[in-house]
C-alpha cells in the first residue's frame, strides 16, 4: 500500500521528518508516498506506540542532529533504533528483517498527523521469523 497523502498533507517527494525538539531533521526521498504504514507487536513497538513507514537505506539524509541522535539495540542486535538524545522521540531505524530498508515514524513526518490514516495493519513481532530456530 502507498499513501500519497495523509488528511490535508500531501506527500512530497523529498519530505521532511523532525523529532519533537526540532534537534534531528531528516529528509526521506518518499516518491511512492507512504509506502506499508504498519504497527510492530514486538516488545518495543509495543511500548513506542509508533505508525511505521517503509524506505530504502539511500533514500534517508541526516539534515542536522545526527550527534543528537541515540541508537538501542535489543534481542539479536541487528535492527538499529534512533531517537533523540533531548526528546526522546524516535525517528527511525534500519530493520533486522531486511537490513537494506529503514523504517520511520510517520507522526514525525511534516505536517503529518498519523491519527489520519484509520486503522493500520499491526505485523506480528512477537513471533518474528529471525527469532525462529533454523
Amino acid at each position: 500500500m502507498s499513501i500519497k497523502q495523509i488528511g490535508p498533507t500531501p506527500i512530497q517527494e523529498y519530505h521532511t521528518l523532525n523529532c519533537h525538539c526540532g534537534a534531528v531533521q531528516i529528509e526521506l526521498h518518499l516518491p511512492d508516498g507512504v509506502v506499508s504504514p504498519r504497527r510492530c507487536d514486538c516488545s518495543f513497538c509495543r511500548r513506542r506506540g509508533a505508525i511505521m513507514g517503509t524506505t530504502s537505506l539511500p533514500a534517508i539524509r541526516i539534515v542536522k542532529g545526527e550527534d543528537a541522535l541515540s541508537q538501542y539495540q535489543f534481542n539479536t542486535q541487528v535492527a538499529r533504533h534512533y531517537f533523540c538524545s533531548r526528546c526522546g522521540i524516535y525517528t527511525h531505524h534500519q530493520r533486522r528483517s531486511d537490513p537494506n530498508e529503514y523504517g520511520f515514524n510517520v507522526g514525525c513526518l511534516e505536517g503529518v498527523n498519523p491519527k489520519d490514516l484509520g486503522e493500520v495493519p499491526t505485523m506480528d513481532g512477537v513471533n518474528h521469523p529471525s527469532d525462529r530456530k533454523q
